[in-house]
């Protein structure tokens, strides 16, 4: 800990971002490291994220993606609205590049949105959990996704957008819901299946890349392609159908009259109608498409180079925490020194060197009677001052007097990963933005460029605090050594990789 520098926080900094974590995979085997296809780990993580993910926070992300992906349905009926007289297809595919805004809002913002958690199959055929918990999940986002859908119905009737262009935005909406229930069963699965091997492609793509401009532009053409060509998508139809349903129950005679419809023309659009006739095909051709014919056939695909021999197997090897427990939701006080060196603000610098020296510590915190963090001190700091009075054997100064008082500490409750990403990871740095969201650096890089410069130049020990008295001291070493005994590497394969 370079206490030569003072710190001038007394609390550790939060992280928001609980989608960058480590999670242990419980398979007693991983793809051997020369054959390992990397698009197929990177969803194996996915999905064991999804499945760990917490329920409740799970579930406001799949409301979040009903919302956006009604939004970008919204924007398609805008959009080809009053725009007949230009070719059919030109139309579709402007409806289809608008749709695409309701993807990207899913994947930039970290919504859950059913469509795509079907890929958890790729997890779930490596083992990696349950059927039970597949479903849940499953079951969880849908859920949230119906609600998410119904939010922006009910949003959108109150702000009456079915009356823009003389009320030729509603006919539009109202059209475009009666065509989706008229399909037969067996066509409205297989465009169901068609619409989401594309939606699940562009998911996989995706995968390619951390840039998020560059994810945005991946989904934009197999977006556009299953919206123009008419295949189907169980969660946008959770808000076109209603949304027609709720104008239908709106509208006057008078009202669809004047746009050349009898007032019995969209009667069909009822409940029965809609979950029968195109939500549960729809959603099972989803799955399909998009769990199996992606999912499973990349797996199945891959499974041809797995080796049986020489694989890496990764365990968990934490002492006394539970098996069950993550890197995930492991806090601070699961990991920390429970019983730190400390040093009284009374004590000499002589005595206080001695300490350090005798105990092979580099710091320690500086504490009262009762405990409370008063500061820190380091054999720097004690070696600084003995300089700068010329190594004096005379000096009659305390601990207290030359210690740090300005001590970046950590609370005991704190998420072990919040505080390894901020040990590390300078986040300014690699996400140049403010708090308002406007840009601090106008420098044209990468992530990985800027992932390079952005190593934090931070403290790597920290005093643990309990309601202000010290309970223990937790260092970067620390944490290291958590990371390792994840992946323990057996002997007779060690050699083997790279």
């Amino acid at each position: 800990m370079n206490k030569d520098k003072s710190v001038t926080n007394v609390n550790n900094d939060k992280s928001d971002n609980g989608n960058q974590t480590i999670k242990l995979l419980s398979s007693q085997h991983l793809w051997q490291k020369q054959a390992k296809d990397k698009s197929l780990l990177n969803f194996e993580n996915y999905g064991v994220a999804k499945i760990n993910k917490k329920s409740s926070k799970s579930f406001a992300l799949a409301i979040f993606a009903g919302v956006f992906i009604a939004i970008g349905f919204v924007f398609y009926i805008t959009v080809t609205t009053g725009a007949s007289e230009l070719p059919w297809g030109i139309v579709r595919v402007i409806g289809g590049f608008a749709f695409s805004l309701g993807l990207i809002l899913v994947v930039v913002c970290g919504a859950e949105l059913f469509t795509s958690t079907v890929l958890t199959t790729v997890a779930w055929a490596q083992g990696l959990y349950s059927t039970k918990q597949l479903l849940i999940c499953w079951l969880r986002v849908y859920l949230g996704n119906i609600i998410g859908a119904a939010i922006l119905v009910a949003i959108v009737i109150m702000a009456k957008m079915h009356l823009l262009n003389d009320g030729n935005w509603g006919i539009n909406a109202l059209q475009i819901a009666q065509h989706k229930i008229h399909h037969s069963w067996l066509q409205a699965f297989v465009l169901g299946l068609l619409c989401n091997l594309l939606v699940c492609l562009a998911i996989w793509m995706t995968m390619s890349s951390k840039d998020m401009l560059t994810k945005s532009m991946l989904l934009i053409m197999p977006v556009a392609m299953f919206v123009s060509s008419g295949f189907e998508h169980s969660v946008a139809n959770m808000f076109m159908v209603p949304l027609g349903i709720a104008i239908n129950s709106m509208s006057t005679a008078e009202y669809l009259i004047a746009h050349g419809f009898s007032s019995t023309h969209f009667s069909d659009l009822t409940w029965s109608n809609f979950i029968n006739n195109n939500l549960i095909p729809v959603t099972l051709g989803n799955v399909i498409g998009g769990g199996v014919f992606v999912g499973l056939g990349y797996w199945l695909t891959a499974k041809e180079t797995l080796q049986t021999t020489n694989l890496i197997q990764i365990k968990s090897k934490l002492k006394g925490i539970p098996m069950k427990n993550t890197l995930n939701n492991l806090t601070v006080k699961d990991v920390m020194n429970e019983n730190p060196v400390v040093l009284l603000p009374t004590q000499s610098i002589y005595q206080a060197l001695s300490i350090l020296t005798e105990q092979n510590l580099q710091c320690a915190p500086v504490v009262d009677q009762q405990q409370k963090l008063l500061g820190f001190i380091s054999q720097q700091d004690l070696m600084k001052y003995l300089w700068s009075e010329q190594y004096s054997l005379e000096l009659t100064v305390e601990v207290g007097e030359i210690m740090q008082t300005e001590v970046l500490s950590v609370e005991s409750n704190e998420p072990i990963l919040a505080l390894l990403e901020f040990m590390v990871v300078d986040k300014e740095v690699l996400y140049p933005v403010n708090n308002s969201g406007m840009l601090t650096s106008y420098k044209s890089q990468s992530y990985e460029q800027r992932l390079k410069d952005a190593s934090a130049q931070r403290p790597h020990i920290y005093p643990v605090i309990k309601q202000g008295i010290l309970c223990g001291l937790i260092t970067r070493k620390q944490v290291a050594k958590l990371l390792t005994q994840q992946y323990v590497i057996d002997g007779s394969s060690k050699r083997n990789v790279a």
